[in-house]
């Protein structure tokens, strides 16, 4: 067995992490009822890559995420940080006595579940009486009306990220950030974050929580890092990954850091614009420092981009965004949780299975050594028919990393694109051989093509399950099918009429990163290594020292210089 431990630090990677194991705890249920679609029982995903298998003080087996959850006190909502399964009681009183005073207890009251959480609890009670021989009775018509009811709710009051978690986690799995007395909107900026990992035992007890599913693991083969690194968060997970180099020096760190477009906005003045530009930089530098590969994902105005052509987004919603970029993590890591079949042999659903190490290398260990890559989706996935979708599948995977250049011709590229669920034009599933077949053509007929491409395919589509907002247009049908004329109405679509959609995503080391990199390169040395540069106290004021900041310079200046090999590139700070 080779496990990976995931990490999701911070608000949105919560979001994030929230929708993509729901996605899992989907294809778990679908798997396992012989009445569904055999595409879901056939998925040939090893799911004991990303989960533990367990069993309560009560013997009942359970089987939960291999994952450490960072967040803010209080961010869970009406979730307990142990969860549920365990059942495990808090600790009573202390017998020792060291204070001869009144004592007084506050507490207040705990958070009510939503209609979702509630309907969870019912259909959890549900088993068990039909375990005992008992039934609750509930038609499916009452059923139908309680699914509206929910998606309703969902859709307009979702405040935290396990508003719509329908997974169960182990009690090591939910950390919370306690004695930080802000308001998690004031934990915004990296300086903030430097001493919270530090503080107190907070990083002994991370660090301790990561290291039970490690130690649990028989051969760990890398950790899967999600982080919100839009603020002091940011900081927090460059402590912790600072820690795992230290501990775990051989074991591949694949990073995924993501931000909101609510974060990206109101920058109503020039010291504010410098505050983020000098945090973008620092937070960039310092989690790529500790990645053997970082994938940037996050646009700042998701809903008017091209990413968003067949989606209804709304911006000031996490719910919102944090599902599209779930989708596309989802899709993105399924080579190395596709069941391998063999070096010379494919299976029928799946085809382009490969191990952690092998994908990251695969991207980052080619000639340039570049660690920087661009995550492009195509959400849903134009169905396959001929020449036609030569340009269709291209021009529908969009990126979703932000400040890359458009159109770039690299001759030196390197992709991991993966297809799953895809449709023919008559609306029926697609083999793995022809989805093979068209992206040959794809590559046989462009005039630009990469140095190298991995392809990764399988039946199985993207499962919606029921807490997945209302966030697509009235072009996409059921099962994800682009329609020619749309549904009449304008209410955006969601679980109740679309159940699954075929994704495309496409991770490529490219020098179309070159504007983010030259921007992050810029602001260090315009606002930070400059003389009498502007933004050069607040970086002291972060606990940044000069020699620091020149060798972030240096770190940027050879990613620069990696995708630009033949220009001239001065580190200096002039």
């Amino acid at each position: 067995m080779r496990e990976i431990v995931t990490v999701q630090v911070g608000g949105f990677a919560n979001f994030i992490g929230s929708h993509f194991w729901n996605f899992q705890d989907e294809l778990l249920g679908l798997a396992s009822d012989p009445n569904n679609d055999p595409v879901f029982r056939n998925q040939c995903l090893n799911m004991d890559v990303l989960y533990r298998t367990g069993e309560t003080q009560q013997g009942v087996l359970t089987y939960t995420p291999r994952l450490v959850s960072v967040g803010f006190q209080g961010s869970l909502g009406s979730m307990s940080s142990r969860g549920v399964l365990y059942n495990e009681s808090s600790p009573g009183p202390s017998d020792v006595v060291t204070w001869s005073g009144s004592v007084s207890t506050h507490a207040s009251a705990p958070r009510k579940k939503n209609l979702f959480l509630q309907r969870l609890y019912e259909e959890e009670q549900e088993s068990f009486s039909m375990i005992n021989g008992t039934s609750s009775g509930k038609s499916d018509s009452q059923r139908e009306i309680q699914d509206k009811d929910i998606v309703e709710l969902l859709d307009n009051h979702v405040e935290f990220w396990t508003d719509f978690s329908k997974v169960h986690y182990h009690p090591q799995s939910l950390y919370e950030l306690g004695g930080l007395w802000m308001d998690p909107q004031d934990f915004d900026n990296y300086g903030i974050g430097k001493d919270a990992f530090s503080e107190g035992f907070r990083g002994e007890e991370i660090c301790e929580r990561l290291r039970f599913f490690v130690e649990e693991s028989d051969h760990i083969q890398g950790f899967q890092f999600v982080v919100d690194d839009s603020g002091g968060f940011s900081a927090v997970a460059a402590d912790l990954l600072e820690n795992i180099a230290d501990e775990y020096a051989n074991t591949p760190v694949l990073l995924f850091s993501v931000r909101s477009p609510s974060s990206q906005m109101n920058l109503r003045s020039r010291k504010q614009t410098i505050f983020r530009e000098l945090h973008d930089t620092v937070s960039f530098s310092r989690l790529a420092s500790f990645s053997k590969l970082i994938v940037p994902v996050g646009l700042p105005f998701l809903s008017e981009s091209k990413a968003s052509t067949f989606l209804r987004i709304e911006n000031e919603k996490p719910y919102h965004c944090s599902a599209v970029y779930a989708a596309a993590l989802h899709s993105a890591t399924l080579p190395y949780r596709m069941e391998p079949v063999g070096p010379t042999a494919d299976s029928f659903d799946v085809s382009g299975a490969v191990d952690f190490n092998g994908f990251v290398q695969m991207l980052a260990g080619q000639a340039r050594q570049n660690t920087v890559v661009i995550l492009d989706a195509a959400m849903p996935a134009p169905a396959l028919n001929g020449k036609q979708h030569e340009q269709s599948l291209l021009g529908n995977l969009q990126p979703l990393t932000p400040e890359v250049s458009e159109d770039v011709e690299d001759l030196q590229a390197v992709e991991s694109m993966i297809i799953h669920g895809a449709l023919r034009s008559d609306g029926q599933r697609a083999s793995i051989f022809e989805v093979k077949e068209t992206v040959n053509a794809i590559y046989g007929h462009a005039i630009t093509r990469p140095v190298f491409c991995h392809l990764s395919v399988a039946r199985c589509p993207l499962p919606i399950p029921l807490p997945y907002p209302s966030i697509f247009g009235n072009l996409v049908g059921q099962y994800g099918e682009l329609l020619n004329s749309p549904f009449v109405g304008s209410s955006p679509r969601g679980s109740l009429e679309v159940h699954s959609i075929p994704m495309a995503v496409r991770l490529r080391s490219s020098s179309a990163i070159l504007p983010f990199l030259e921007n992050r390169l810029g602001n260090l040395r315009r606002y930070g290594l400059q003389r009498g540069a502007l933004g050069a106290e607040l970086l002291r004021n972060w606990g940044f020292a000069d020699d620091e900041l020149y060798d972030m310079g240096e770190m940027l200046s050879k990613m620069v210089s990696t995708m630009k090999p033949h220009s001239e590139i001065s580190s200096d700070s002039d």
